[in-house]
């Protein structure tokens, strides 16, 4: 800085010098040595300037490329001027300094980038005043089957009530909701935030799969429930019945009479639901019997013959029409054989239950393999179900057959969630419904 600082000033004193020296040659009366020196003075005025210019250059290219962003840029400062030689250096370091910050910042946002896109949790980000997309990882395109939108005005075309549900929620408030998903329903925690840049106002959205947590949660409280429940009932209603039994014996043996008849008759009504309410304690302790799948190998194709072999007289019988859909025959699950066979069975009893009064009934059995999910669905054309069925459905004791117990629902997600997976369902009154077993 200080031979820029000296050079300079020796430009600008040997300029003065010569147009002194000049106008004294005038001054002399000595005009054919003034003309003679006269090309000096010009080009000297023309050095300095052009000295200037080419620093104003060198700052006009930095400030471009600053505007730009464009930090790669390297000034040379082999063939560089002396005045011009610190300014490329000062840029240089300038520019260093500057990819190493936007270095630093890449990494981050791919850091970032990358763990948006490993959590199980569905995040969108949009500008509030355009509705322009910033943001949607791919656990959010997986969930919902949206590969890409353009604003968050396009997804009310592609799913109408989580565009609902993300437009109503305000920022800072946390909901529970259940929605459609590719996976079918479930419940999710939406969060909406707002935030501020420079660039504009945002809002960031999350969705939270909670569904299998609140599932193995309600499992449980449900298992020690039905545990309380079995045992208090079978050690009440135990002594009813065995005395019941033991007051017919006796009355069985004395003579007959109209006031003895009314007290036996009571006597067996009390017999009667007492070894009802024990079988059904004993039926509902099945919930709390199992304790780990055995897994082993099968293909879909072989579970899906012992089924057909199984229910083929009733369906027969009942003129069912099953389609058994298998894309890929060598499609192999690694399952507890009896446990699956036995939630299918629930499942497929289900179905002929609801395709009895319907012309035309027909099932279908599938097996996909979505993105390595495996997937069994069974699809019937019956009656369907309401939405406050659908609320209910997999509690215990829930049933809406006259002879139904409401344990096999119950017991079939149970058996899903004991494999790592669900027990989804979804259906419509009048058209009928599918249950979808995820692995």
């Amino acid at each position: 800085m200080k031979k820029f600082r000296r050079l300079i000033l020796l430009r600008a004193f040997l300029l003065f010098v010569a147009l002194t020296f000049f106008a004294w040659l005038l001054l002399k009366g000595e005009y054919l040595y003034a003309v003679l020196f006269f090309p000096f003075c010009l080009w000297l005025l023309w050095f300095t300037i052009r000295s200037q210019i080419r620093t104003y250059r060198e700052l006009q290219d930095f400030a471009e490329a600053a505007k730009y962003r464009d930090f790669t840029r390297h000034f040379s400062l082999t063939h560089a001027s002396v005045e011009v030689k610190p300014l490329r250096s000062a840029f240089n370091d300038i520019n260093d300094v500057f990819k190493s910050i936007s270095s630093d910042r890449e990494t981050q946002h791919q850091y970032l980038q990358k763990i948006m896109e490993l959590v199980d949790t569905a995040i969108v980000s949009y500008e509030e005043k355009t509705g322009k997309m910033m943001w949607m990882n791919d656990y959010f395109k997986k969930l919902f089957n949206i590969p890409y939108i353009s604003t968050i005005y396009a997804l009310n075309k592609k799913n109408k009530t989580l565009y609902e549900k993300i437009v109503e929620t305000e920022p800072g408030d946390n909901k529970l909701h259940t929605l459609d998903t590719a996976e079918g329903p479930i419940k999710l925690q939406l969060y909406v935030s707002s935030f501020q840049t420079a660039q504009g106002n945002f809002r960031l959205i999350t969705l939270q799969n909670i569904n299998e947590a609140l599932d193995e949660t309600e499992a449980k409280a449900w298992q020690k429930l039905l545990s309380v429940l079995t045992h208090e009932i079978m050690n009440s209603i135990a002594p009813i019945s065995s005395l019941a039994d033991t007051l017919k014996n006796r009355l069985d043996s004395l003579p007959y009479t109209e006031e003895l008849e009314d007290i036996r008759t009571g006597t067996e009504t009390i017999k009667s639901r007492s070894e009802g309410l024990l079988k059904f304690a004993r039926t509902y302790r099945t919930l709390n019997k199992i304790t780990q799948p055995d897994l082993d190998s099968i293909k879909a194709a072989d579970l899906f013959e012992n089924l057909y072999v199984l229910l083929e007289p009733s369906i027969i019988k009942k003129d069912i029409e099953l389609n058994i859909i298998l894309k890929n025959p060598s499609l192999e699950l690694k399952i507890d054989i009896n446990l699956i066979e036995q939630a299918l069975i629930n499942l497929l009893l289900n179905a002929i239950e609801a395709v009895k009064d319907v012309a035309n009934p027909t099932i279908n059995l599938q097996a996909i393999d979505d993105n390595g999910k495996i997937q069994i669905k069974v699809t019937d054309n019956g009656i369907g179900m309401s939405q406050e069925i659908l609320d209910n459905i997999f509690t215990p004791f829930f049933t809406t057959k006259k002879s139904g117990s409401g344990i096999g629902l119950s017991l079939s997600k149970q058996i899903m969630l004991m494999h790592r997976g669900n027990l989804f369902v979804s259906s419509e009154l009048g058209k009928g419904s599918t249950f979808t077993l995820q692995f």
